[in-house]
Parts: C-alpha cells; structure tokens; sequence
C-alpha cells in the first residue's frame, strides 16, 4: 500500500488548531474517521505524549491503518464503530473527557480508489456504497425498492440535485425492464436524462446522484447529527474539535452546532448572564477555512474541503 495515494486534507492546519489542547500528559486524541490513518499517524507522530482512539465503521479501512499505526503499539487504540457511537467507546475504554476531536468526513480515497465498493462515478462497479459492508442495505437496494417520491426527496435533500424528477422518472421506468445492478448504467441514464444546459455546468452530471445515494445508504447526516453535539460534550475543558465537511450539508450542521455551543441560552432582558447560561464554545475559524490553492493543485479532493474548530471553554452543568 502506497501513503502516496491518500494525501490527508489540510493536514498541517488541523494539527495546528488541535494542538494547544493536545500538549499536556496524558492528553486523548480521538480521530472519528481512520481511514487510511494520514491524519493519525500524523497526529501520533506530531505529539509524541498524546494517546489516540480512533474510529472506523470500514473493517478494510481498520486493517490497513492497524498495520500503519503498528509501530506506535499502546499508544493507538483503533474501534470498529460509526462516529455517533463516540460515547459508548468512550465509556468502554474508561475515558471520561478527552483533550481533541478530529473528523474528516470526506469519503475515504480507499473507497473511492477500490472499484469494486461502487462509490465512484467514475468508473463501472457494483452498486454498494456501504462504507460498512457487514450490515446496512446497499445503493442497488436503494435505487431498485424506494418509492418514487422518497428517491426525489433524498436526490433533492442529500444531492441538492435539481433535477431530481426527470432522474428519478428514469430510474423508475428502467428498473421496471431490469433492477439496478451497475453504476456505468446509472451514470449513462442520468447523462440521457439531463438537459443540454445541466450538463454543462459542475463536473459530472452524475456526481449530486451518487452523493445522494451514499448519504442514504450510509445513514451519514443523520449520525452526524448526533456524533458532532456527542464530540463537544466529550471534550474536557481547553479541548479542541476539528471538522472537515465536503458539501453544504454536512457543513451547515458543524456550523450550527457550533454556533448554537458558543452563544449564551439566557432568556432575553437579563441584565448580567449567569454561569449556567454563558457560551461552552469559542469558535476557533471565522466562517470556515478554505484549502490553500496549493493545497488544491497537489490533492483535487481538497478542493470542496471545508475547516471549522471550536473549543470548550466551559464544563456541562451537570
């Protein structure tokens, strides 16, 4: 396996933002989204007295980062779970607070790399996309047994895709004739179904449906939902949370959940704000960070990347 072909995103600016939290003995690191381990290894590399638990729902994904972290032995723990799952590991491996929280939720490039989990448009495969291949149903299922109206709305909400109507039309009339198996099939009917003018603007026109199709299979905003208020409430006092999103979705979420820890919750009128009521996060980004047109130039998959990071600077009034 070659590091060459995961370059982890804006790698150095996470590390930077996350450090101040991370300097102290004993300090815990959690990295919600392993992957290949670009962004561990560094993290390992870089504060040599922290202690890493890091969570993968990708067995494949937790095998080949595994043999990377090898050499760090104690000091990496790795956890087969999906990131909302943070408070039960937490609570198994006796971690009451922990110093910084790392996720970056782009797919990761093993899976757009590897052909046969059907995440990439790009190329002819298996309609999976499960990034858990163990349990869940997979894009094919989706596409062949959804509703048609439910197949709008997800194309609609998860792919922000215009034209969610005319796909969908096709989908619904071409698996009448032979269920979905393939993605080439799927791309060349969403190309047939487009206008001339949609074609032309944003990359592949099949790009919004995939994503679509991989939020839903994967459960992915709605464990977002709950993994991001999960990781502020994890982190002790000091601590540092940093979330890279790559579409509007996942970043109005951060950016709502963020917003909401650091403003006060007093009702309106009062003349000085008690303790109770007073802001648990400081915003570390002003809006969200871009990647560096360098950064950009050497990685393409950083291009939609965007850096939000808080930190907690008040303790949950039990």
């Amino acid at each position: 396996m070659s590091n060459t072909r995961h370059v982890p995103v804006m790698l150095q600016r996470c590390l930077d933002m996350l450090a101040p939290a991370l300097q102290a003995p004993g300090a815990v690191v959690v990295d919600c989204t392993l992957g290949l381990g670009g962004h561990s290894e560094a993290l390992l590399q870089q504060f040599p007295a922290v202690r890493l638990v890091a969570l993968d729902r990708d067995k494949e994904a937790l095998r080949l980062s595994g043999e990377r972290l090898a050499p760090y032995g104690e000091r990496a723990t790795l956890v087969h779970a999906v990131y909302d799952e943070l408070p039960d590991v937490l609570e198994r491996l006796r971690v009451p607070r922990v110093q910084g929280v790392l996720f970056d939720l782009g797919v990761s490039s093993m899976q757009l790399d590897e052909a046969d989990r059907g995440f990439a448009y790009a190329q002819d495969a298996p309609l999976d996309m499960r990034m858990d291949q163990t349990t869940g149903i997979s894009a094919a299922e989706v596409l062949n047994t959804y509703p048609p109206g439910e197949l709008v709305r997800i194309l609609r909400a998860y792919g922000e895709e215009k034209q969610a109507k005319r796909i969908v039309a096709a989908i619904v009339r071409e698996r009448a004739k032979e269920p979905f198996s393939n993605s080439a099939r799927l791309v060349e009917l969403i190309r047939d179904s487009l206008p001339q003018a949609a074609k032309r603007t944003g990359g592949n026109p099949a790009k919004r449906t995939f994503q679509a199709l991989r939020i839903e299979v994967n459960g992915e905003l709605s464990v977002l939902e709950r993994a991001i208020p999960a990781a502020v409430k994890a982190l002790g006092v000091g601590g540092r949370i940093a979330v890279l999103s790559y579409h509007s979705l996942e970043d109005r979420l951060v950016k709502q959940v963020f917003a909401a820890g650091a403003a006060h919750t007093a009702p309106p009128g009062l003349p000085v704000i008690p303790e109770q009521y007073q802001p648990r996060l400081k915003l570390l980004t002003r809006g969200a960070e871009l990647p560096t047109e360098d950064e950009v130039a050497e990685n393409r998959r950083a291009a939609p990347a965007r850096l939000r990071g808080a930190e907690r600077i008040r303790a949950d009034i039990e």
